[in-house]
């Protein structure tokens, strides 16, 4: 396996993680209030916006050759931090998000 090949497995698998809190995150939103939804539904929207990014660069990955694909590694890397320090933001229970709404 070449170092391009092992970069986008790693990333693929972290992207899998996240899509996991993703869900998590959707299934507390569905046992909430409405107001509550709201804040719910904005932190899911701008996860699914951000590792849509990732998603979309991570196949770009895929055009450029084992030599020419170190410079899109940067842009990769800057977006998955985003996600990333998106995702540790994001609530992991119902109460940040009530006090969001305050």
């Amino acid at each position: 396996m070449n170092t391009k090949d092992a970069y986008k497995q790693k990333i693929e698998s972290e992207l899998e993680l996240v899509k996991a809190e993703l869900e998590v995150l959707k299934a507390k939103a569905k046992s909430t209030t409405a107001d509550m939804r709201i804040g719910y539904d904005k932190e899911i929207e701008s996860l699914e916006k951000n590792y849509s990014i990732v998603q979309l660069k991570l196949h770009k990955l895929g055009e450029f050759g084992e030599g020419t694909w170190e410079h899109l590694k940067k842009d990769i890397e800057h977006s998955w931090d985003s996600l990333r320090a998106y995702a540790k933001k994001t609530p992991d229970d119902i109460s940040e998000i009530k006090k969001d709404l305050k």
